[in-house]
């Protein structure tokens, strides 16, 4: 479990294909007190620590995660928001975000407002029902309120802020129209969702 505040930037230096990929991150992370077998969230996506060094971890990531994350996500050189598990009694900033990735969006525009950058980003139509204004959403790992929701002929797209204080703590300082992000809904949203289309098959 996780919150969404993300902890360090780091770096994708080594990819190594063994039927599932063995990707190798750098940290500022002291991974001496990172156990092996513990999760990290990694852009969004909880994944395992199976071996590190000081300096930097490594997970493997498996065909069914690459299938279901941001294109080009997993190549030597990307930038990752990494965010270590939450512990019994650690302040919930963010919100309550379990590292499982719903869908792959992409990036519409990032325009300067003021300080701050407005972006927006177009979802897929499975997670349209799931998004309102003012609720919660992870982006990259990073979690958001969404500002605006606008549903046309053309899909949904929502509208977020990215305040100075995260640009400079994640990768969003880099984030560009066109690109692909990782979407995990409001966990919330997925139960009422769910209750919701029950009581519709139940009427």
């Amino acid at each position: 479990m996780f919150t969404g505040i993300v902890s360090d930037v780091g770096a994708i230096t080594a990819v190594e294909d063994r039927g599932d990929l063995r990707v190798t991150i750098a940290t500022a992370y002291d991974t001496g007190g990172v156990d092996l077998g513990a999760s990290i969230a990694c852009s969004g996506v909880c994944l395992t620590v199976v071996d590190k060094a000081p300096g930097w971890f490594a997970v493997d990531v498996s065909a069914e995660t690459t299938a279901r994350t941001a294109d080009g996500m997993w190549a030597a050189g990307r930038a990752l928001n990494l965010e270590r598990a939450l512990k019994l009694g650690d302040e919930l900033g963010g919100h309550i975000v379990t590292g499982h990735v719903d869908g792959v969006g992409t990036v519409v525009s990032v325009t300067p407002e003021g300080a701050s950058h407005r972006v927006v980003i177009a979802a897929p139509d499975t997670l349209a029902p799931y998004l309102a204004e003012k609720g919660s959403i992870t982006v990259d790992g990073v979690s958001l309120t969404v500002n605006a929701v606008e549903d046309g002929a053309d899909g949904t797209r929502f509208g977020l802020n990215i305040i100075p204080h995260t640009a400079d703590r994640t990768t969003f300082a880099s984030l560009t129209s066109g690109q692909a992000v990782n979407l995990e809904i409001d966990v919330l949203a997925r139960y009422l969702q769910r209750m919701e289309s029950y009581r519709a098959k139940a009427r």
